[in-house]
């Protein structure tokens, strides 16, 4: 931990998982990180959600299938009652239609089960601090589940709230592009690239990221001409 977290408030982390062994493992593998702590876990998404009526949680690491309720409605759930928790999915599996259906219920991403302990924990710090994971390999997958079901529109009509820099900004985060390389290849700092996708996602109404690529392919955004 750095020294400028000394003394900060961890990140309240509960983990979903049907299986004890890998919820042991997971807690096992955020322990060395000072800045989160596991407060909880749970067998299942009924579990799990009466776990976070109890307890503040601000990041829920989320296995899919499990019994009960599964976590695609538990996220559906959370992202209702409790806006401000963060769900991670982890999944055996890069991408599938479970996981895009977990995004499309409100994760901020996912990771798969044999990432390592400091990718799970920088994804934690990561949708914490609003911002969304998605593996880089699976990136083409997620374009793949989404556009198969895309509805052509009228760009001028969904771009309309956006200005000029800002649709600059929305091309850079269709390509999956981060906060850095979008400064780089606009030429601009890390604070006006911050602003840039703040004011995007507002204009929209999407939380993150994730749904920015996903609310421009169910559109046609992607396909359409040159914008």
């Amino acid at each position: 931990m750095t020294e400028s977290n000394r003394g900060a408030t961890p990140v309240r982390v509960a983990i979903a998982d049907d299986q004890d062994l890998i919820r042991s493992a997971v807690a096992a593998m955020l322990e060395p990180h000072a800045d989160l702590a596991v407060v909880g876990e749970a067998r299942d998404g009924a579990e799990l959600v009466e776990l976070v009526r109890r307890h503040r949680i601000d990041v829920v690491l989320m296995d899919i299938r499990m019994p009960r309720l599964d976590g695609i409605a538990a996220t559906r759930r959370l992202a209702a009652e409790h806006p401000g928790t963060r769900v991670l999915v982890l999944t055996t599996y890069d991408l599938d239609e479970y996981v895009f259906a977990a995004i499309r219920a409100g994760a901020s991403g996912f990771l798969t089960k044999d990432a390592s302990s400091d990718e799970i924990a920088a994804a934690i710090r990561a949708v914490h601090a609003g911002d969304s994971v998605v593996a880089p390999r699976a990136t083409a997958s997620l374009v793949d589940f989404v556009a198969r079901a895309s509805e052509p529109a009228d760009p001028e009509v969904l771009l309309a709230p956006l200005t000029a820099r800002e649709r600059d900004v929305l091309r850079e985060l269709l390509t999956g592009a981060s906060n850095e390389v979008i400064g780089e290849r606009l030429r601009l700092t890390g604070n006006t690239v911050k602003t840039h996708v703040a004011a995007v996602l507002v204009k929209l109404a999407l939380p993150d990221r994730v749904h920015v690529v996903i609310w421009a392919f169910e559109h046609g955004l992607v396909n359409a001409p040159e914008w």
